[in-house]
């Protein structure tokens, strides 16, 4: 299999098309979009004027989000940067599991593929096999027929199905839709992802190399579990003692989503992990 890096302007342009497809609309009034946009301006030119921002600095700045534009590349530097904020401000006042960001590289209406069964992947699947399982209940502890299990996460070579830069990658390569059966369990078989980097050969990758960061993504496997009249939980899954776990580009590990494999039969990991849906609610948020 290729060992071969995404571009960044390959999976950014996939990125900005994919987002494009569905019309987003937000229900805010205009006073709360005032005060919104006062206060980011206002917390904007604070920083502006602590540190003495140049005019050099802020033509550097303006030459850089041109190319961001330009390179499809605001679906990956918001999720990358951005988005682990809003994910814990709108997730604070629930009790279920804790949630992380969706990142650039959800697609809907992934197969479904029952309760027990592999992901769709190659033939010759690099990583070690996996089986990732666990229960669906609401916060009474009980268990959640029906419950949909969606699960999405990169190859060995850091490419997600969809977003692979023209290799060929079959559509929906480890990506599935599981139903939980009468007792809310589910078993997905998979590979165990490895950490990737980001695309940073572009605008992205500049962003991070000027403050010296690195572009670096600890292995994860990515869900979205919800039942009707349940909350939707987005969340990201990491691997205990793996690499840039403590230290994510993202900055999205939370100590909650941290997963143990244990070696089980045949050389495959085996690990369990249990979600708990909240009751619909539109929270304290309000427009």
């Amino acid at each position: 299999m290729t060992t071969a890096v995404p571009t960044a302007s390959g999976s950014g342009n996939a990125a900005t098309a994919k987002f494009r497809t569905n019309e987003v609309t937000a229900d805010t009034s205009t006073d709360r979009a005032a005060a919104i946009y006062k206060d980011v301006l206002g917390k904007l030119s604070e920083v502006i004027y602590e540190h003495e921002v140049t005019y050099d600095e802020y033509r550097v700045l303006k030459q850089w989000l041109i190319a961001l534009g330009e390179g499809g590349e605001w679906p990956l530097w918001l999720d990358v940067f951005l988005e682990h904020f809003i994910e814990d401000s709108n997730s604070r006042i629930f009790d279920g599991t804790k949630g992380s960001i969706e990142g650039p590289y959800y697609v809907p209406d992934a197969p479904n593929l029952g309760s027990d069964a592999a992901l769709p992947m190659r033939d010759d699947e690099d990583g070690t096999a996996l089986i990732f399982q666990g229960q669906v209940r609401d916060l009474d502890g009980s268990p959640i027929e029906n419950a949909s299990v969606e699960i999405w996460h990169a190859d060995s070579a850091g490419y997600y199905s969809q977003f692979d830069d023209g290799l060929g990658i079959p559509e929906w390569n480890l990506r599935g839709t599981f139903s939980t059966d009468a007792d809310g369990n589910f078993k997905i078989h998979t590979m165990q992802p490895a950490p990737y980097q980001i695309p940073h050969d572009g605008p992205t990758g500049a962003f991070v190399r000027s403050y010296g960061g690195h572009p670096w993504r600890p292995a994860h496997l990515h869900l979205k579990v919800t039942a009707p009249g349940k909350r939707l939980i987005t969340t990201q899954l990491y691997f205990q003692g793996g690499d840039y776990v403590d230290d994510d580009v993202a900055g999205a590990v939370k100590p909650d989503l941290i997963l143990d494999p244990q070696p089980g039969a045949d050389g495959v990991n085996v690990v369990n992990y249990d979600f708990v849906l909240d009751p619909e609610s539109e929270g304290r948020f309000v427009a």
